[in-house]
């Protein structure tokens, strides 16, 4: 019988393969981030520190924004999480005036 013969991979798709690891680990890193400074803000909120959700809240919008525009979340998604993380910091910054 007569053996297949070797699969031929062109180098660019081997190319292809190597961006998408590059990417995909670039991705899941800022994703992660997100997330991080998501918690962050949920535990400033939680210990009342208007300040530091404040100052958490601007830098997480920053990197929210910014992975839209790169296309690693999609806008509405993006938009999405900027509205509930503004919500959760106004929260407290209105029960502390009440």
């Amino acid at each position: 019988m007569a053996t297949k013969p070797a699969v031929r991979k062109n180098t660019s798709a081997i190319k292809r393969v190597r961006q998408t690891k590059v990417r995909t680990e670039r991705n899941r890193s800022i994703k992660n981030f997100i997330r991080t400074l998501t918690k962050k803000i949920e535990a400033e909120v939680k210990s009342k520190s208007t300040d530091g959700a404040s100052a958490l809240l601007k830098t997480a919008i920053s990197t929210i924004d910014k992975a839209a525009k790169k296309g690693i979340l999609h806008k509405n998604t993006a938009s999405r999480k900027i509205s509930r993380l503004t919500r959760l910091v106004n929260s407290i910054s209105s029960s502390e005036a009440a």
